[in-house]
């Protein structure tokens, strides 16, 4: 117990220290190809050294053991062995900088101390109980989650997991209205399980089976890829590409041709009374490639559906807790006021915790049967939920995701001009970022698998960690810790330059 309440007094931030060379070799290696004025980051943490089971061994172990289904990363897996605010480590001693958080995930750095603590402290006391008890861990955190909400939503259902959390919010749609159908955008990811499965729609997440009834997708409103969209579309520093912009002032094309198809859906596939249960949107789509929709749309989407006696969900399973930068919550970015919000993955820095929030009325609609989950609120996932929500405030990660995201972005803007062929576009909002690379500019063509697989790879041997996205898989997607610097930014900008330089000159070859 010494040890321990001497680690929580330790107070240590990830966003402002001064980092230190850890490893003069590594930053040499990293730095190959590289233009002189972007080195690797420093880093003042020695990692332990790894002491665990073999490459091979593990390899083995994963081919035998694991379910095929999941696939890791690049053609030589990582095997990470530690990690510290936006840094890991693999089991050789290498260092990368991770630009994509654990998917969206790890929102105040690799063991966060004061998150370390919170799950310390509290697994000394009490390390489980389900929600027959009461344990004050619950209470505080469901208060201090709901206060960072609109007025009203103040029903608090702790998850699991963020497929969880969809189920749980589309039963209680259902519940509420009285209705069945659940209308979704194309490109969209809610979940894998059987009924967010269903809401999603993602070839690459749909099993060949008959899935749940009363779902339907209506068009994807993407402003680069989609059939409308123009240069002053979406809500990001950075506009969709060589798209012009035929809007009149104040007026988007883009926007209306989108909702009137959202408006056709009820002529053809919703019930003749045109009536449904409710409309799930991501603020920004995350899985699908980071993209964005005009900016008033989902606003007039919400006015319709509240129209026809149908609720609004707003999945902020990545857009939440300050990544966007701009606001807490990525649906305030819309001006949006949700009737249930679904949540995960940033909630707890890579705890097993989602949540659904939502209005008391709505909320006893689940009184009609009982809905039980042996985990969801247990004490040690609410200490470090209420941890995650004080670091944010406390340190500024939600000024830092504006301040270096928008850096970030303009700088990978630049890239468009000097990469024209291959670099389609490059949209987000604070520290959520999509880069879309394309085989031909004119046609948005995605570019072949095995050309962005060789991109990917060679971003990792510089030392950088990107995620990708879309159907296609031809997007880059940067979704950080919250704590990352402008420094790290810029070396991941540059590790991003090279590889395209690589790419052209193999092209050419």
């Amino acid at each position: 117990m010494t040890r321990i309440a001497a680690t929580c007094k330790t107070k240590l931030t990830f966003s402002v220290v001064k980092r230190n060379l850890c490893c003069k070799q590594l930053r040499n290696f990293y730095n190959t190809g590289i233009h002189k004025e972007a080195s690797f980051p420093t880093c003042d943490y020695t990692p332990s050294v790894y002491k665990g089971a073999s490459y091979e061994t593990i390899i083995k172990s994963r081919e035998n053991y694991v379910i095929p289904s999941q696939k890791p990363y690049y053609k030589k897996p990582l095997l990470l062995h530690e990690g510290r605010g936006q840094w890991v480590w693999d089991n050789e001693g290498r260092r990368y900088l991770d630009m994509f958080g654990g998917i969206a995930t790890i929102s105040v750095g690799y063991c966060h101390p004061k998150v370390v603590c919170a799950m310390s402290e509290q697994s000394y006391k009490l390390g489980h109980a389900t929600a027959v008890y009461l344990h004050p861990r619950y209470h505080e955190y469901a208060e201090k989650l709901t206060s960072r909400l609109p007025p009203g939503l103040s029903c608090v259902y702790l998850t699991n997991s963020g497929s969880e959390a969809t189920e749980l919010s589309i039963q209680l749609a259902r519940l509420y209205t009285g209705r069945n159908e659940i209308i979704s955008l194309k490109n969209c990811y809610h979940g894998a399980t059987a009924v967010a499965a269903a809401t999603t729609a993602i070839s690459t997440y749909k099993y060949p089976l008959l899935l749940p009834p009363g779902h339907i997708h209506v068009t994807n409103p993407d402003v680069y890829q989609g059939p409308w969209g123009g240069s002053n579309c979406r809500d990001s520093p950075v506009q969709a590409g060589n798209r012009i912009c035929n809007c009149a002032e104040g007026k988007c094309q883009a926007e209306d041709n989108y909702f009137k198809q959202f408006q056709d859906t009820y002529e053809s596939l919703v019930p003749a009374d045109g009536q449904i249960a409710a409309f799930i949107a991501e603020s920004i789509q995350g899985v699908g490639g980071t993209v964005q929709y005009p900016r008033g749309y989902l606003k007039r989407v919400q006015k319709q559906v509240h129209e026809l006696g149908g609720i609004f969900i707003a999945d902020e399973v990545q857009t939440g807790f300050g990544r966007t930068g701009g606001s807490f919550w990525g649906f305030e970015g819309h001006g949006l006021n949700p009737d249930i919000v679904t949540m995960a993955k940033g909630i707890g820095n890579g705890f097993p915790l989602g949540a659904v929030v939502t209005r008391p009325e709505i909320a006893r609609a689940l009184t009609k049967a009982h809905y039980f989950n042996t985990y969801g609120g247990n004490p040690i996932g609410c200490a470090v939920g209420a941890a995650v929500l004080d670091i944010i405030e406390e340190e500024s990660l939600q000024e830092n995701a504006l301040n270096v995201g928008t850096h970030i972005l303009y700088n990978l803007a630049t890239l468009i001009k000097e990469f024209p062929s291959i670099m389609g576009d490059v949209r987000g909002k604070g520290l959520m970022i999509g880069i879309e690379l394309v085989n031909d500019s004119t046609t948005r063509e995605p570019l072949p698998h095995d050309e962005m697989a060789q991109i990917f790879e060679d971003i990792k041997d510089m030392g950088v960690l990107f995620g990708k996205g879309g159907v296609k898989g031809n997007v880059l997607r940067l979704k950080p810790p919250l704590c990352v610097t402008k420094e790290d930014g810029d070396y991941a900008v540059e590790v991003l330059r090279s590889a395209l330089k690589k790419h052209q000159t193999n092209i050419k070859c």
